[in-house]
């Protein structure tokens, strides 16, 4: 799938600073870029350097101390897209079986009890949770659990999903499973991703372009599209044009590095 030329959001001369009892922490500085729709964008950095802020501003939770996040109306609805997030760790509510999990944004919008269960039971038979979905979080294996987070997430059809290190904490076998699950399901619903990772592989393997940032402040110091080809395949990640990508941003976070 090839995304789209239009923008669905525009980041403007984004600049955070939080002020905290020793002084004032700059986080952010003068961070501009465009998302375009449909596409699936991934920023990478040092730990530490404001990548989850970024996602912080742009859902709404953090507002900056200059520049603006704009919303382009791609549908024709004029209203404000609605966004999806997943976080590191999946946050399910431990007494909520997996199919009420997911559910619960639409119990919050307040639609009815019949619509709500028929939509969920799609998100799960999406997420490849069928037969699991009177399970509770505690019967869960890590991986599940974050494809019940992102079902969550899904499930009010957002026109953005912001994914904050999904993986982070899975082990590296997981983490491919999950990584192709996810470029299913991007490629299903089309969406447009912003995802904040620290792995180069995966970040190369899922995305359209990545966007590499400084240590804090962070400022943009290398947008790179990816040009494999699509639908994505294992066997890529052993190509030469894979390799030569993981090179350039290793050879960017290592310059940072001193």
């Amino acid at each position: 799938m090839t995304s789209s030329t239009e923008p669905a959001l525009s980041v403007q001369n984004l600049s955070v600073s939080f002020v905290e009892s020793d002084g004032s922490l700059d986080v952010l500085d003068d961070i501009s870029f465009d998302l375009q729709s449909s596409s699936f964008v991934s920023v990478i950095g040092p730990s530490g350097g404001g990548k989850s802020t970024l996602l912080r501003v742009i859902i709404g939770l953090v507002q900056p101390n200059q520049g603006q996040v704009v919303f382009h109306d791609t549908s024709g609805s004029f209203e404000k897209p609605k966004i999806g997030m997943v976080f590191q760790k999946a946050n399910l509510m431990p007494w909520r079986n997996v199919l009420e999990n997911i559910s619960l944004p639409l119990e919050l919008a307040g639609m009815k009890n019949t619509e709500v269960v028929q939509k969920a039971m799609e998100m799960v038979e999406m997420v490849g949770l069928l037969g699991f979905e009177k399970s509770y979080p505690h019967e869960l294996s890590g991986g599940m659990a974050q494809r019940v987070a992102i079902a969550r997430a899904l499930i009010h059809d957002p026109d953005i999903l912001l994914l904050d290190e999904p993986f982070g904490q899975l082990d590296a076998l997981t983490r491919e499973r999950m990584g192709e699950e996810l470029l299913r399901i991007w490629q299903t619903r089309q969406k447009t991703v912003l995802m904040v990772t620290h792995s180069i592989p995966e970040a190369i393997y899922l995305s359209d372009r990545i966007l590499v940032l400084t240590s804090r402040p962070a400022r943009i110091c290398l947008d790179l599209p990816v040009a494999l080809p699509r639908p994505r395949h294992e066997d890529m990640r052993y190509s030469q044009s894979f390799v030569d990508l993981a090179q350039q941003i290793r050879h960017q976070l290592s310059s940072m590095a001193g």
